[in-house]
């Protein structure tokens, strides 16, 4: 049986007395894209962060092709790619530059390298800036391009926190383009976001996030994606209201003798 190439195991995390997470499971396997979607502050980030190794979760275990994510050897970690929280790129370099250091931190020889920036210039619409330092892209290009570093080398585990934020509707087709292709030849890809009919059109699965808990799938081919995603919130806000209710009036009543 193949390994899941992305894990969260029985997650919870908390930022002081803030929970995060909550108990959230979650597989990605190879082939598909999964999509996490809730409102601000649901969890998502936090969950993609302690899946790409950049927090210790107070409570279960992420894996990265059957790996802890803050230990990868070299050969898997050659196979995982991320763009989390901000764009990956160093502001100093050129865009090419940044897509060569990117080819070769991943483990490709130099002149593959060359070619596989040089080509990524060009799916990423970003052709224009080539010579440009990263510095003095618009917030939009900066997004294609930490993309493009993240996705050059062909992962086969993939990590997008709201790849599409800051993009314009060209920068967005080009960038579902670019996941469902990594997807279809056998790369597991999750990718958070609170654009729920932009993720409707490259997600083989939604899961819906809430107060870092996980409350529920919707059907990406579905109708009434929006109001089933409310439905959903509501639901998941009014029993954690009952049970607060609940457990208020058994704490007033006191424990039976």
């Amino acid at each position: 049986m193949t390994t899941p190439a992305l894990v969260l195991d029985d997650v919870s995390h908390t930022f002081g007395s803030r929970v995060a997470l909550d108990h959230l499971t979650l597989t990605v396997r190879r082939g598909r894209v999964t999509a996490l979607i809730g409102l601000n502050g649901a969890g998502k980030t936090t969950a993609l962060r302690a899946l790409a190794g950049r927090l210790r979760p107070t409570q279960g275990r992420a894996t990265i092709l059957g790996h802890n994510p803050a230990d990868l050897p070299p050969d898997v970690a050659a196979r995982f790619g991320q763009a989390v929280d901000a764009a990956l790129v160093y502001p100093e370099l050129t865009v090419t530059e940044n897509l060569w250091c990117a080819a070769r931190l991943h483990g490709m020889p130099p002149r593959a390298a060359a070619l596989e920036a040089s080509a990524a210039v060009g799916h990423m619409g970003l052709d224009p800036w080539r010579h440009e330092r990263a510095r003095s892209l618009s917030m939009g290009n900066r997004q294609r391009l930490g993309i493009a570093c993240a996705t050059l080398h062909r992962p086969t585990a993939l990590i997008l926190d709201e790849p599409t934020s800051a993009l314009d509707p060209q920068g967005v087709v080009l960038v579902r383009a670019l996941v469902r292709s990594l997807a279809d030849a056998g790369a597991a890809v999750l990718v958070s976001s609170h654009h729920l009919d932009e993720v409707a059109r490259v997600a083989d699965e939604i899961v819906v996030l809430h107060g870092g808990r996980d409350v529920g799938r919707l059907e990406p081919g579905g109708t009434d994606l929006e109001q089933r995603f409310f439905a959903m919130v509501l639901d998941a806000d009014t029993r954690a209201a009952g049970i607060r209710t609940s457990d208020i009036r058994t704490s007033g009543t006191g424990s039976p003798a």
